[in-house]
């Protein structure tokens, strides 16, 4: 699929990170470098080809995009041009870059967080996380509200879930954290394993909200700047579209990879939603 509006440019900041959940779809862990972490210098005229393309935000993700030792910068540099959301598990590498929060605010645009908690529960939560993590993720979140930055919380969706009840759940949740009960709560699918097999025959679709449809991916493979398709199928590198903006915009991207089933079945919520921005 072709972008019909350059909506969002997703900027991956590498594969590393200091968790290693199971269900990852990046399988990111410490020191894992299957993507790498692209300089300040490396990003910028990639940065400003988005702004002369019309884009409207820019998006960071990993890996733990908290870990990059430049992203004090980069983003410092992003909000200059347009509004941005980080995705980020709100855990040590959140914590330790409080120092920094200052540096993101009074920028001529916004900067929100969206952190990772995958469950309204400590334990079903740290099972996958790691011991105390949930703790660290509210501490991380509590933080970024009291700073004043535009906070939401990433869930995993379950199948036959009772999405009601898990809503209340977060909500008492937030309420004993003495948090805000209405913070934006994003379900976010199940997406399978790294390296899944892309499809025999690519998918028609009717859908108008393709991932493919409003954004580009630009990531680090081989130490070579690429663009991917959408967020989730750099794990694909036949499906990459080259280091030009404007031509892996025009790109007609065909819907082949085994992904491509789940955004066409829901809208993955990945792009900022409503509540998100400040």
């Amino acid at each position: 699929m072709a972008v019909r509006q350059l909506r969002e440019l997703w900027v991956h900041t590498g594969t590393t990170c200091n968790l290693s959940c199971p269900f990852c779809h990046e399988a990111a862990s410490p020191g894992d470098l299957r993507l790498q972490a692209p300089s300040l210098p490396a990003l910028l005229p990639h940065l400003q080809a988005a702004i002369t393309a019309g884009v409207e935000r820019f998006a960071f993700t990993g890996g733990e995009p908290l870990i990059h030792r430049d992203i004090v910068a980069i983003v410092r540099t992003a909000l200059q041009w347009r509004p941005c959301l980080i995705l980020t598990n709100g855990t040590a590498p959140l914590i330790k870059r409080t120092q920094h929060l200052a540096q993101w605010l009074g920028q001529p645009h916004g900067l929100s967080f969206r952190v990772s908690i995958d469950y309204p529960d400590e334990a079903q939560h740290d099972a996958d996380r790691g011991l105390r993590n949930f703790r660290k993720a509210l501490q991380g979140l509590r933080l970024l509200h009291e700073a004043g930055f535009a906070v939401s919380i990433a869930r995993l969706q379950q199948p036959d879930e009772d999405a009601r009840a898990i809503a209340n759940r977060f909500r008492n949740l937030l309420r004993r954290q003495q948090l805000p009960e209405d913070l934006p709560v994003i379900a976010l699918p199940p997406l399978g394993g790294l390296g899944q097999a892309t499809l025999t025959q690519a998918l028609s679709a009717t859908a108008t909200s393709l991932l493919c449809q409003r954004s580009r991916m630009l990531l680090q493979r081989e130490q070579q700047p690429v663009y991917s398709p959408c967020p989730l199928v750099d794990d694909a590198p036949d499906m990459d579209l080259g280091c030009d903006l404007p031509a892996a915009w025009a790109a007609d991207v065909p819907l082949r990879h085994a992904r491509c089933t789940v955004c066409l079945k829901q809208d993955v919520p990945y792009a900022h939603t409503e509540g998100e921005t400040r």
